[in-house]
């Protein structure tokens, strides 16, 4: 079964937003769906697992999709938010775009209406930097850092810097396609996440 029925049939089943006292709400790209991964090696995957040890009251919906952009973002967010009502919403998302050479104005209008929709619903909000690839250019890669930057200034949201751009540059930690990083490395990507959403980890009745 692939990701996407999977999630589909998941998101439709009755009960399921109720499960338990808090969630995540992760609507990223490849580098969240687990892409070349083997089930449950993904960082995603251990988040959930540290979730279930240090925040037993958290849970993890993973609506991630491969290939996605900002847009796609955009049209998935609302029903997913509408369907979850989560508490927290993490969004890794614009790698793709950057590939596309997407302007960053536009790049940011998406983050932003994904940003106040999660805010409108009730979820605090985390924004990862997207990885770049100097496909287009120094100045174009350092436009969409300052653009991450700023607008978590401005929205006041969490803001996790770049979590694979120190995998990228070392040799035998990424998969064939020098993209995505392999099994090894998925650990560590964690840990560069964890201590950015850690101190968000109050859930009502249970405490971290």
């Amino acid at each position: 079964m692939n990701y996407r029925v999977w999630m589909l049939l998941l998101w439709g089943l009755p009960g399921w937003a109720g499960a338990s006292s808090c969630s995540l709400l992760i609507v990223g790209d490849s580098l969240s769906s687990g892409y070349g991964l083997a089930t449950g090696t993904s960082w995603v995957a251990k988040l959930e697992a540290r979730l279930q040890k240090t925040a037993p009251g958290w849970r993890v919906v993973n609506a991630s999709v491969s290939g996605d952009t900002t847009q796609n973002g955009v049209q998935r967010l609302q029903p997913a938010l509408e369907r979850q009502r989560p508490q927290g919403v993490l969004i890794e998302l614009g790698g793709n775009d950057a590939l596309r050479g997407i302007p960053p104005a536009e790049i940011r209008r998406n983050l932003v209406t994904m940003i106040r929709q999660a805010k409108a619903a009730g979820a605090w909000v985390a924004l990862f930097d997207a990885p770049v690839l100097p496909n287009y250019g120094k100045s174009y890669a350092d436009a969409i850092g300052q653009m991450y930057g700023q607008l978590a200034r401005d929205e006041k949201l969490i803001r996790v810097p770049c979590f694979v751009c120190a995998v990228a540059v070392t040799p035998g930690l990424m998969q064939a396609d020098g993209i995505h990083p392999n099994e090894q490395e998925q650990e560590r990507i964690l840990d560069v996440v964890w201590p950015h959403l850690q101190p968000q980890l109050r859930c009502p009745g249970k405490q971290p």
